[in-house]
C-alpha cells in the first residue's frame, strides 16, 4: 500500500470520520497496523504531559488511528480550551457567548467510538463563527485559519493554524503557478525535466537537428527523437522506458560509448558525427530502423521494456569510428568544402579530408577496422602546419569552438580568450586575435611533445616515490617538485589573465547569422558582434548572466543564459522577447521542425515555436489552460517533521522511538532537524575552516544519522535521501522506499549567523527536494538566544530567508555536465550563490519553493511574565494566556518575522528549559537562573495557498494541513523537548505526456493556429537567373537570386548536391556528394549563403580555381602530391535552398555548373548525352546593367527575356 495515498474508509464509501450509516463510524484500520511500534501513552497529543493526566482527561486513550478521543465529561473542556481567554469559568463563558455550541456538545450528538469521540469530529464548518476563527489572507495582522478536513491516514480533521502577517508583500509573495506559465510562450516539453538522480551516466550534453530528427549527445552515447513522434508517449511495442524518461517523447538510444561532447549533422551522407571524451569520432546513421527487432541488442542500457512486452530493449551502434585525438574531442564542424575538422586540448586542430572519409565509408562492414586505421592516419595537423622551428602562431589553449562560415568559405576556431581565422579551402591560417579584437602576435612554443615528457616525468617520479616509501621517508626532491609545479601553475594562470584581461569576459558561445555576422556570448552576459574578417564591431548587454549558447535562424538570434533564461533578438541586437526557459542553465540550442529546441543543464528539452513571441502564443495559452483538467494529476503524501535541540547529548533508543518511530509508520517522508549536535570553540572554528573548502560533518553528526536511520528501519522501510551539517546544526530527510522514485534534485544549503555571520553556532541548514515535480524546502534554524534578543532573532530569520542558496551535495563542478561550460562551476560553501541557480527578479530561492517547512530552536521566549507565573500557568494547563506572551506569535502578528508562514495551534507545554533526566513538568529549570519556560522549539510552514480555502490545483499546486503538532514531554535526554509535526499534503502536477498530446492536437487541429502559421510561415517566391552555368578559364560568372516578395525576407543557402566528371561521350559519371553537400575544391562560390530583402537581388559569383594538385597526408605529414586529369570536364549540380524568416520549410532551385577547358568549351553543349543535357542560359554581369536594388526586378526580367 502506498503511503502517499489516502486510505479509503470503511462503510458505504461515502461516510467520513464524522459519521457513517453503519453506526460504528470507524475509519478503516491501516493495513500496516500490525507493523506499528506502540507509542508511549505519556507522549500525548494534547497539552498534558504525564500518563496520569492523560488517563484523567481522556477516557480510553487514542483510537486505532492514534487520534485522541474524549470521554463524555471532557468533550466540553476541549472546545472551551480552543478560544476561551480565562480558565475560571469556561462553562459560563460558552453558555453566554456560544449558546449554539451546547447543541454540538450534547451527548446525543456525539459520534461514539469505543466509549469516546474523535478529536477530529468537531464540525468546524458549523461552529467556526461561534469560535471566532478568521480566514487568513496572508496579509494584515496575524490571523487564525479554520482547520481543513483531512483525507490523510489516521486523522479526522486538521488542526487550526495561525498565519503571520506580511505574506503578500515583497519577497514573501507566493511564487506564480499556473497550468501554462503566463510569463513565457507555451512550450513543447519534448523531454520533461528529469530527476537528477536518474541521470547518472546519461546526462545530456549537446543537441542537433537533422531535417527529420532531434539528436542528443549524452554521457553514455547518443539518442534521437523523430519529429513525427513529438506528440506521442512511450507506450507501444518496443518503446524504451528509461528511468527519468517516463514522460519523454519516444526516442531511440545507442549502445554505450564514451561521453559525447560535440555533434555535427551531415545531411548529404545521412550521418551524424559525434566527438567523444575518449578522443574518438563516431558516425551514426540517421535512418535507424524504427523497430527494435532489426537493431542490435545492448544489455548495458539501464532500461525496461514497455508494458506488455517481454522483449529486450534494442540499441543501435555506430558506423565508422576512429581514434582522432589522444585527448577529448571538444569541437567539430564540416566546412563548406565537405572536410571534417575537429578540435581538442592544447590547441590541436585536425582536418580530415573528405576523400579519405568517403573512401573509409565505402568499405564493407567487415573491413571497417581497416578503414578506421587508414582514416586515423589521414589527418592534416593544422597546428603543425603553422609551427616553424618549434614556434607556433596559435595559442596552446583548448579548442572549444569551431564555426564554419559558409558565406566566405572560412573557419573560426577558438577557446575562451582567443580566436583564429582559417581559409576552409586552402586551410591557411589568416589571422589570430583575442576576444578584445586585438591581433595576437604572440608566438608560443609548440606543446607537441609535452604529453610524452609529462608521461616520462610521471613514471620517474612514481618510481622514486615507491623507493622513498620503502625507506619510510618523503624525498626532498619530491616536495620541491610539487612546490615548483604549484608555483608554475599559479604563474601560468596569472600570465593568461594578464594577457587577455578579466576572465569574466571569456567567450562561452559562438554562432553565425544569415547576414554573415559572427556573434559571441561572454561569461559576463555581453553579446559581441564581429564581421567575417574578425573585426569586433559592437556589443550588447541584455543580461548579466553568462551566455552559454547562441542560435540563429532567419532574422532572429536566440541566446541561452546560465540563469535559465532565453532571449530573442533581431540581427541588429535589439531584444524583443525574454523569458525563463528552464529552472537551470540553458546549455544548447538548435532549430528544427518549426521549433527552437533548448537543452537545460538538468537534461530537460523544450521546443519553442519559431514565431514566439507572437499571436500564436496567446491562442496556445488559452487552449491549454482550458484543457488543464485533462492533464492534472493529484498526489497525497504525509510528512513527519521533527526538531530537537540535543544539547551535545546522544539520545537513547527509547527516546527516538517515542519521538520518531511511533509516528513514522504513517508517513512517507521524515524530516529531522537537530541543534547543538556538537559545540565548543575548537569544534566551531574547525567547522568554519572545513566549510571554506566544502567539507562538512562530524563524528557526532554521523552517529545521529546512523541511529535515526536504525530507528526508521533504514534500508528496509526508509532510505536517507539527503543531509547537511553546519557546525552544530544538522538536517536530514528519509523517504519511504516506495516514494523514493518520485524524489530527486536534492540540494543542500547552509547559512551561518553567529559571530559576524561567519560561525555556525547559530544559523540554518536546509535541504531542497523535488517531489512529484514540486519544489519543497526544509530549513533547520537555530537563532540568537536570550530573552531580550528578539530583534536579533528577527534579523537571523531575514538573513536566512534572503541568502539561503542551494547547491549540489557534492563539492565542485557538476561532474555530469563538466563539459557544458566553464560558467557552471558550483562550489560548495555558505552564502555563495552559484550562477546555475539564480532566480528571476532577484527573489530568494526559498521564495520560489512550492512549500517551505521551518523547524528548529528559534529561541523566542515568553515576555512580560515571571518564572513562577509561567510555572503556575503550565501546571494549570492554561496555554491560552501563555500564547499571548509568546514573542514569536507577537512578532508574526506585526509582520516582522515569518511573514505569511503558518503554525499549528499549540496545545503542548513549553519545551524549554528542563533539567536533564528529570521527567514531568517538575523538570523545568530550577537552577539559580530559573529560565522562564518557553516554546523555543517550533515547526512552521508555508504552502501554495494565498487564502486558507484554496483548493489543490495547478494554480495552487501544494495544499497542506497539520494533522498533529505536539511535544514528547517524557523524553529527558536534553534540556529541550523534541517537537514533531505531521503534515498532510496534497500535490497537483501536470501529466506531461497528456499535456504534450493536447499541445499537438491544438497545433494540428486549431483553425486559428493553422491559419496563422500559413500566414506567417511562408517561403518567399524567388527567381534564379539561370539553371545552367559554364565556367571557362578564370572567368567569373554571376548567378543572381531575386526575392520577388514585397514583404518577406528570403534566406538562401547554396549546396552541392552532387559532382561528377564528364566522359568523352558527354555523359556525367561518378555522381556523389561531399560531406554536408560541400563544394569541390576547384569551385569557389561566394557568397554561398545570405539574406535577400524584399524586392532585391543578391549576386553570387562562381569561379574555377586552379587547384589541380591533390595531396595525401599520413599522420599529419604530406606524403604524396599528384595532378588532376586536366583532360576531363567537371560538373556539379548546385541546390539553392530558400527559406522564410520564421519557417523551416524550404524551396529549391537546381543549377548545373560545368567547367570546360578552352579547347572543348565551344562544343560543350552539343556533347552532352540525352539524359544529361541542359540548356545554358547564363546571364553575365553586363546583362544586369539596368537592374538596381530599388528597381522593379520582375519587370526588368520580363524586359530582358522579351528583348
Amino acid at each position: 500500500m502506498s503511503y502517499s495515498q489516502p486510505i479509503p474508509r470503511d462503510g458505504d464509501g461515502g461516510s467520513s470520520v464524522l459519521g457513517g450509516g453503519n453506526g460504528r463510524g470507524s475509519a478503516r484500520r491501516n493495513s500496516l497496523e500490525e507493523e506499528r511500534i506502540p507509542r508511549s501513552r505519556s507522549s500525548s497529543d494534547n497539552e498534558y504531559s504525564t500518563a496520569e493526566d492523560w488517563n484523567d482527561d481522556y477516557g480510553g486513550g487514542p483510537d486505532n488511528l492514534r487520534n485522541p478521543y474524549f470521554s463524555h465529561n471532557q468533550q466540553l473542556r476541549f472546545y472551551q480550551s480552543l478560544s476561551c481567554p480565562d480558565e475560571t469559568d469556561r462553562n459560563h463563558y460558552h453558555r453566554q457567548h456560544h449558546p449554539q455550541l451546547s447543541h454540538h456538545l450534547h451527548p446525543s450528538s456525539y459520534h461514539q467510538y469505543g466509549g469516546g469521540v474523535f478529536l477530529g469530529s468537531v464540525r468546524f464548518n458549523d461552529t467556526s463563527s461561534s469560535l471566532g476563527w478568521r480566514t487568513s489572507t496572508g496579509g494584515g495582522s496575524g490571523t487564525f485559519s479554520p482547520p481543513k478536513m483531512s483525507a490523510g491516514v489516521g486523522v479526522g480533521a486538521a488542526l487550526p493554524e495561525f498565519t503571520g502577517a506580511g505574506g503578500d508583500q515583497g519577497i514573501f509573495k507566493l511564487p506564480l503557478r499556473a497550468p501554462v506559465h503566463p510569463g513565457r510562450p507555451p512550450s513543447l516539453d519534448l523531454r520533461p525535466h528529469p530527476l537528477r538522480e536518474t541521470q547518472a551516466g546519461s546526462f545530456l550534453r549537446t543537441i542537433a537537428c537533422t531535417p527529420t530528427q532531434l539528436w542528443a549527445g549524452q554521457e553514455s552515447g547518443v539518442r534521437f527523437w523523430n519529429f513525427s513522434d513529438l506528440y506521442e508517449g512511450q507506450e507501444g511495442e518496443g518503446r524504451i522506458l528509461v528511468r527519468g524518461d517516463e514522460e519523454s517523447a519516444p526516442f531511440r538510444i545507442s549502445h554505450q560509448t564514451s561521453p559525447t561532447l560535440c555533434m555535427v549533422v551531415d545531411a548529404a551522407t545521412h550521418l551524424v558525427w559525434t566527438g567523444h571524451k575518449d578522443g574518438k569520432i563516431r558516425s551514426w546513421r540517421m535512418d535507424q530502423p524504427r523497430h527494435h527487432t532489426f537493431a542490435s541488442f545492448d544489455s548495458t542500457i539501464p532500461s525496461t521494456t514497455s508494458s506488455g512486452s517481454s522483449q529486450h530493449i534494442r540499441s543501435f551502434k555506430e558506423g565508422l569510428a576512429w581514434q582522432a585525438h589522444r585527448s577529448p574531442v571538444l569541437s567539430m564542424i564540416i566546412t563548406s568544402y565537405g572536410d571534417l575538422w575537429s578540435g581538442s586540448e592544447g590547441g590541436v586542430i585536425k582536418a580530415w579530408p573528405w576523400e579519405a572519409v568517403e573512401k573509409s565509408l565505402s568499405l564493407p562492414t567487415e573491413e571497417r577496422h581497416m578503414a578506421a586505421l587508414l582514416l586515423e592516419r589521414s589527418y592534416i595537423d593544422l597546428r603543425s602546419n603553422v609551427t616553424v622551428g618549434g614556434v607556433c602562431a596559435l595559442p596552446a589553449s583548448d579548442v572549444k569552438y569551431l564555426l564554419s562560415d559558409n558565406l566566405r568559405s572560412k573557419v573560426w576556431s577558438g577557446g575562451y580568450l582567443s580566436f583564429a581565422l582559417w581559409d576552409s579551402r586552402t586551410k591557411e591560417l589568416l589571422k589570430v586575435f583575442g576576444i578584445d579584437g586585438q591581433v595576437d602576435t604572440r608566438l608560443d612554443i609548440s606543446p607537441v611533445n609535452d604529453a610524452y615528457i609529462e608521461d616520462e616525468m610521471k613514471m620517474k617520479f612514481a618510481a622514486t616515490s615507491k623507493k622513498e616509501k620503502s625507506q619510510g621517508s618523503v624525498s626532498f626532491f619530491q616536495r620541491s617538485r610539487n612546490a615548483l609545479m604549484g608555483a608554475a601553475d599559479a604563474v601560468r594562470r596569472v600570465a593568461v589573465k594578464s594577457a587577455f584581461g578579466d576572465d569574466n569576459r571569456r567567450a562561452e558561445s559562438l554562432a553565425i547569422s544569415m547576414d554573415g555576422m559572427i556573434w559571441m556570448g561572454c561569461a559576463n552576459g555581453l553579446l559581441v558582434q564581429w564581421d567575417g574578417n574578425g573585426n569586433r564591431l559592437q556589443e550588447f548587454n541584455h543580461n548579466s548572466s553568462s551566455v552559454l549558447c547562441l542560435c540563429t535562424f532567419g532574422t532572429r538570434l536566440w541566446a541561452g543564459y546560465a540563469n535559465g533564461s532565453m532571449q530573442v533578438m533581431d540581427l541588429e541586437g535589439n531584444r524583443f522577447g525574454s523569458w525563463v526557459a528552464h529552472s537551470s542553465p540553458v546549455i544548447k540550442m538548435t532549430v528544427g521542425n518549426g521549433f527552437v529546441f533548448t537543452l537545460a543543464n538538468h537534461g530537460g528539452i523544450r521546443g519553442w515555436n519559431l514565431t514566439s513571441p507572437g499571436p500564436l502564443d496567446k491562442i496556445l495559452l488559452t487552449e491549454l489552460t482550458n484543457r488543464q483538467i485533462l492533464y492534472t494529476k493529484k498526489e497525497n503524501i504525509k510528512i513527519l517533521a521533527g526538531t530537537w535541540n540535543v544539547g551535545q547529548e546522544r539520545a537513547s533508543h527509547d527516546s527516538l522511538i517515542v519521538w520518531l518511530g511511533s509516528a513514522a509508520s504513517e508517513v512517507g517522508l521524515v524530516v529531522v532537524g537537530l541543534q547543538e549536535v556538537e559545540m565548543g570553540a575548537g569544534f566551531l572554528a574547525m567547522a568554519a575552516a572545513k566549510e571554506t573548502v566544502g567539507l562538512e560533518g562530524s563524528a557526532n553528526g554521523q552517529w545521529w544519522l546512523d541511529t535515526i536511520g536504525k530507528t526508521l528501519d533504514e534500508g528496509t522501510s526508509f532510505e536517507r535521501v539527503g543531509s547537511r551539517q553546519l557546525a552544530g546544526l544538522l538536517i536530514a530527510i528519509w523517504a519511504r522506499k516506495n516514494l523514493r522514485a518520485y524524489i530527486g534534485d536534492i540540494d543542500a544549503a547552509a547559512v551561518p549567523c553567529g559571530f559576524g555571520r561567519a560561525i555556525g553556532n547559530k544559523g540554518a541548514v536546509g535541504l531542497r527536494i523535488r517531489i512529484y515535480d514540486r519544489i519543497m524546502c526544509f530549513v533547520n534554524c537555530h537563532f540568537a538566544a536570550h530573552l531580550e534578543a528578539v530583534n536579533r532573532r528577527n534579523a537571523d530569520f531575514d538573513h536566512v530567508y534572503r541568502t539561503m542558496t542551494f547547491s549540489r551535495q557534492s563539492q565542485g563542478l557538476n561532474a555530469a555536465n563538466a563539459g557544458a561550460s566553464s560558467a557552471l562551476q558550483l562550489f560548495r560553501g555558505p552564502n555563495v550563490r552559484p550562477l546555475a541557480f539564480q532566480t528571476d527578479d532577484g527573489r530568494p530561492e526559498l521564495s520560489e519553493a512550492d512549500m517551505v517547512i521551518f523547524l528548529g530552536d528559534f529561541n523566542y521566549r515568553l515576555h512580560g511574565i515571571s518564572y513562577d507565573e509561567a510555572r503556575d500557568f503550565v501546571s494549570q494547563r492554561c496555554f491560552d494566556w501563555l500564547r499571548e506572551k509568546d514573542q514569536l506569535r507577537a512578532e508574526m502578528k506585526l509582520g516582522k518575522v515569518f511573514q505569511g508562514i503558518r503554525e499549528g495551534h499549540i496545545k503542548f507545554p513549553p519545551t524549554y528549559k528542563f533539567e536533564r533526566h528529570q521527567a514531568g513538568l517538575s523538570g523545568y529549570d530550577s537552577s539559580e537562573k530559573k529560565r522562564i519556560p518557553a516554546w523555543c522549539d517550533r515547526i512552521l510552514y508555508r504552502d501554495s495557498r494565498s487564502v486558507s480555502s484554496s483548493e489543490c490545483s495547478l494554480e495552487c499546486p501544494v495544499v497542506s494541513s497539520i494533522c498533529q503538532y505536539d511535544a514528547c514531554m517524557d523524553v529527558t535526554d536534553s534540556d529541550h523537548k523534541p517537537v514533531r509535526c505531521i503534515f498532510n499534503v496534497d500535490i497537483a502536477r501536470a501529466d506531461e505526456l497528456t499535456r504534450r498530446q493536447e499541445f499537438g492536437e491544438i497545433m494540428m487541429s486549431n483553425e486559428k493556429i493553422t491559419s496563422l502559421l500559413e500566414e506567417v510561415c511562408t517561403v518567399p517566391e524567388t527567381i534564379v537567373s539561370t539553371n545552367s552555368i559554364i565556367l571557362q578559364n578564370q572567368d567569373v560568372t554571376i548567378l543572381r537570386i531575386t526575392n520577388i516578395s514585397e514583404t518577406e525576407k528570403a534566406m538562401f543557402e547554396i549546396a552541392c548536391e552532387r559532382q561528377s566528371a564528364i566522359m568523352e561521350d558527354g555523359f556525367a559519371t561518378d555522381h556523389s556528394a561531399r560531406g554536408a553537400f560541400g563544394f569541390p575544391q576547384w569551385l569557389e562560390v561566394a557568397p554561398a549563403a545570405g539574406m535577400i530583402r524584399p524586392g532585391q537581388t543578391v549576386e553570387v559569383s562562381m569561379q574555377h580555381e586552379d587547384l589541380h594538385t591533390l595531396e595525401e597526408f599520413v599522420d599529419g605529414v604530406l606524403q604524396n602530391r599528384w595532378y588532376e586529369d586536366l583532360t576531363r570536364d567537371k560538373e556539379v549540380v548546385l541546390l539553392v535552398h530558400v527559406t522564410g524568416d520564421r519557417s523551416t520549410e524550404r524551396r529549391r532551385h537546381r543549377v548545373t555548373v560545368r567547367h570546360c577547358f578552352s579547347s572543348r568549351a565551344s562544343g560543350a553543349s552539343s556533347s552532352r548525352g540525352p539524359s544529361q543535357r541542359t540548356q545554358s542560359s547564363v546571364l553575365h554581369r553586363s546583362d544586369f546593367r539596368y537592374l538596381g536594388s530599388s528597381s522593379d526586378i520582375v519587370d526588368d526580367f520580363h524586359y530582358m527575356h522579351d528583348s
